[in-house]
């Protein structure tokens, strides 16, 4: 087959997401035949550098050898089973490794199908815990530039407007507080004492906060200081208002640390993970939260307190087998120290774009690097120019806008990051 055939048949039939269909009229779908490592490559043997990880999702590689392995293998007892009274082996493993491995006090998980729905589960969970309390605490507080998913509720709770202004009439009603500017000490201060004169007038009406902890991701990869974590946790406790964590995009070691949380210390009343969750194999996510949430639900049935939420797949036998095998991977092979030194190389490579005149900033959080630009406006659609340039040079690169950003599989080499961040840089220099 050639690509040409494929992106045809494909034009006559698909959809895609986030995307303005009649760009394609001139822009070339590239159809992927196999991938590989960090490479994808097309019908006439093209191979591209993942450089976002497949919408930051994959951890070690395409075809990762011993994930397929784990999947195989399961594929061969139980691929699914309703989880309301039955359960199996892969999604009590996982719970497991789950609860030992996140912050304290992070005792029992409930199982969904992706990140948006793990959001919307921690919403109504947390809504539904303190009216279970017997009080009604109907507002939800967001930052400021935050996304947090494309469902009803997660959009609501969201704030770029690109994805949420068409709904307005739509969604929840939601307040966002101050994110920290920038990454200073200073920045998280303020904007945590925003946030306390929020909790000081409207505690009583706030169920939580959401956030994603230190990187905003699709908030244009804005990055703040750990400070300001550990503030919001304390203004919490104080005035009864529960904090999810979405790391749906900062888990799974993308920070340095295995999850964003443990790089402030502190431990939420609700953590949402999916993206990596599984390796970028199946979707799955899943919301942790305390024993003592827990006991707010648990009592006769007749008292009516259960938590009635389901999704069909929900612990997935397979995407719990490729879950399980991506935490063999971080158990065995030391990745949190490698990914240490991957982003410090990251890190010295990332110097060169500060030479460029249309570079605005630079900023990293482990193995996230960003090329802010500045001088464009948005309907040049800059990003697509670099996106378009990544492509004839081999390297799979999506800006955010003007947002350029490196977020590659684990198992990338320090070779392989010249060729990715080299091609962005020669990408910007032609602008």
């Amino acid at each position: 087959m050639k690509n040409e055939e494929l992106k045809n048949r494909d034009l006559d039939v698909l959809w895609h997401p986030c995307t303005q269909m009649k760009d394609h009229e001139t822009l070339p779908l590239i159809p992927i035949k196999k991938a590989h490592g960090i490479y994808l490559e097309d019908f006439e043997g093209n191979r591209y550098i993942d450089a976002i990880s497949s919408w930051w999702v994959n951890m070690f590689g395409h075809t990762n050898s011993y994930i397929n392995e784990k999947i195989k293998e399961q594929l061969e007892s139980l691929e699914h089973v309703i989880l309301a009274g039955f359960t199996h082996e892969q999604v009590v493993k996982l719970s497991e490794r789950l609860v030992e491995l996140t912050p304290p006090h992070l005792d029992k998980c409930f199982y969904s199908d992706n990140g948006s729905s793990a959001v919307e589960v921690a919403l109504k969970m947390s809504f539904h815990a303190h009216l279970n309390d017997g009080i009604t605490k109907p507002l939800f507080v967001s930052l400021k530039n935050s996304y947090h998913g494309e469902t009803i509720g997660a959009l609501s709770v969201g704030d770029v407007e690109l994805y949420k202004d068409t709904y307005a009439p739509l969604l929840l009603e939601t307040i966002q507080t101050q994110v920290p500017k920038d990454m200073s000490e200073e920045a998280a201060l303020n904007a945590a004492a925003a946030f306390e004169t929020l909790c000081e007038q409207r505690a009583d009406a706030i169920s939580a906060i959401i956030l994603e902890p230190l990187i905003q991701g699709a908030g244009y990869m804005h990055m703040y200081h750990p400070l300001f974590l550990v503030r919001v946790r304390e203004i919490c406790t104080k005035y009864n208002v529960h904090l999810i964590a979405d790391e749906v995009m900062v888990g799974f070691g993308r920070t340095g640390e295995l999850f964003a949380s443990q790089k402030a210390g502190i431990s939420p009343d609700f953590l949402v993970l999916s993206k990596g969750l599984t390796g970028g194999y199946l979707p799955l996510s899943v919301v942790l939260t305390s024993n003592e949430i827990y006991a707010k639900f648990y009592c006769d049935y007749n008292k009516h307190k259960a938590f009635l939420h389901s999704h069909s797949y929900t612990g997935n036998a397979l995407a719990c087998a490729a879950a399980n095998a991506t935490l063999d991977i971080f158990e065995n092979e030391n990745i949190i120290e490698k990914n240490r030194e991957l982003s410090s190389y990251m890190a010295q490579k990332l110097q060169k774009f500060e030479k460029l005149p249309n570079v605005k900033e630079i900023r990293q959080t482990g193995m996230v690097a960003v090329v802010e630009l500045k001088g464009y406006e948005p309907q040049e659609r800059i990003g697509l120019k670099v996106y378009k340039y990544g492509l004839k040079h081999g390297v799979l690169l999506r800006p955010l806008g003007h947002i350029v950003y490196f977020m590659p599989p684990y198992i990338i080499t320090k070779e392989e990051i010249d060729i990715m961040m080299d091609c962005a840089y020669e990408a910007l220099k032609h602008l």
